[in-house]
């Protein structure tokens, strides 16, 4: 696709990156077919092809409008157009990029600006723990918009962390809701990770990854989030500290995972910075890949606990999958949460139909765009039904927590459900 920048882009690195994405487009269609929000609405403005062209008129001078913003703004993030386009358009990238002169050329209303900003600094705050337990506590005078966010108070177990230290250790980041509103996730990862001999570190300085500020139109403010977990983890990545070395950070959120992984790119232009993101992105694994790596030991654990229950407990529940977008289509990591469980005598099973589709919670966009979230998530529900499974399980906090939403069925963590088979190795271990 030819474009001639605008005065005010050229020899700009926005306008160069832009221009070499778009170079790329060859007009064939294919991300349209897979986009959900063109599913949903039947507008070419509101597929990647026409969003694409709107950042292109833009970046060749034309003014955006309320509109413009409109279509850019219903866009998921899910990069399922990525794992579609035979050409390798980086459509994330370039999205990013329209969004950001988009927003600088068309003001938002003032109440819009003042969700944003509660949703940037509200989520990302050291006060949102104790605003998410008196939310649990008046659940039921919540608005409905919010209740459905807030899980149930989690019981005793989700706080029990193993005490046990082990050669091997491994970063995780806790990430901004989780601890507070499934914190049985991270103390899965790391139960399940000391069952096969890897301790579990966490740094108290680290905090947000950045997606939240990013993709609520704060880009300085979500690389400000970026430096402050690298200075965070890199005591422990140069072993520095008393605990020594780690050997991967891992995380339990694909949402944050994708964004890691993406550090070294979007701090490539800080001196101060560039070289030690770039190694936190290589150090960086979504807990799939690392217990993958891990499946034969993880399989005999299982398997210790399978027989000293002596299959007390039953059989084990009947999963259906619903792949993350961030770890399907952002990490490109496919297939590998369904072999493993399956290694480890799961029954799992994925959709038939519409696996590689968005299920609508695109971290804040359920809560800004709540009609085609929602709309989304039945749409995605629908698919799982005909599974028949006893649970649905996923890997993203944001998938898990929007799909309960819709569903009396359990929606969990797949770590969680391991968490729960190993339960007997773990009790006779010293």
């Amino acid at each position: 696709m030819q474009t001639r920048l605008a005065p005010e882009f050229l020899n700009t690195a926005a306008g160069e990156a832009a221009e070499a994405i778009l170079r790329r487009c060859v007009h064939c269609g294919f991300c349209t077919a897979t986009c959900p929000t063109y599913q949903l609405l039947g507008d070419e403005l509101d597929g990647p092809r026409g969003r694409i062209y709107l950042i292109k008129q833009v970046l060749e001078g034309a003014e955006p409008t309320r509109a413009t913003q409109a279509h850019l703004d219903r866009c998921l993030t899910c990069r399922n157009c990525e794992s579609t386009c035979p050409s390798g358009v980086q459509y994330g990238q370039l999205l990013e990029i329209g969004r950001e002169i988009v927003d600088r050329k068309v003001p938002r209303p003032r109440t819009e600006r003042a969700v944003h900003w509660l949703l940037r600094e509200g989520l990302t705050s050291p006060l949102f723990p104790a605003a998410a337990k008196v939310g649990q506590a008046l659940r039921p005078l919540v608005p409905a918009a919010l209740r459905e966010k807030l899980p149930p108070k989690a019981g005793p177990r989700a706080h029990q962390w193993p005490t046990r230290s082990h050669p091997r250790r491994v970063l995780m980041l806790l990430g901004c809701v989780q601890p507070s509103l499934m914190p049985n996730i991270n103390a899965a990862t790391a139960r399940v990770l000391d069952a096969i001999g890897i301790q579990t570190l966490v740094a108290d300085e680290a905090g947000c990854c950045g997606a939240i500020r990013a993709h609520l139109h704060d880009e300085p403010g979500g690389l400000d989030d970026m430096r402050r977990n690298v200075d965070a983890w890199w005591p422990l990545v140069e072993g520095l500290t008393a605990a020594g070395t780690v050997e991967a950070i891992v995380m339990n959120a694909s949402g944050c995972g994708v964004m890691v992984k993406d550090y070294g790119r979007l701090l490539a232009n800080d001196p101060a910075y560039a070289e030690r993101a770039a190694r936190i992105s290589a150090l960086c694994q979504d807990i799939s890949e690392l217990l993958g790596a891990e499946a034969d030991a993880l399989e005999q654990a299982v398997a210790r606990a399978q027989a000293q229950a002596q299959a007390s407990t039953g059989q084990k529940p009947r999963l259906a999958y619903h792949p993350p977008c961030t770890l399907q289509h952002g990490q490109q990591l496919k297939g590998g949460v369904e072999a493993l469980m399956r290694r480890l005598g799961f029954d799992i099973q994925v959709s038939r139909t519409e696996s590689h589709l968005c299920c609508g919670s695109a971290g804040t966009y359920s809560l800004l765009q709540p009609t085609l979230s929602h709309q989304l998530r039945d749409r995605k529900l629908a698919a799982l039904a005909p599974l028949q499974a006893d649970c649905t399980v996923s890997g993203n906090i944001g998938c898990i927590q929007h799909l309960q939403s819709g569903t009396e069925q359990p929606v969990r963590h797949w770590v969680e459900v391991v968490d729960e088979a190993l339960g007997a190795e773990r009790t006779t271990q010293p």
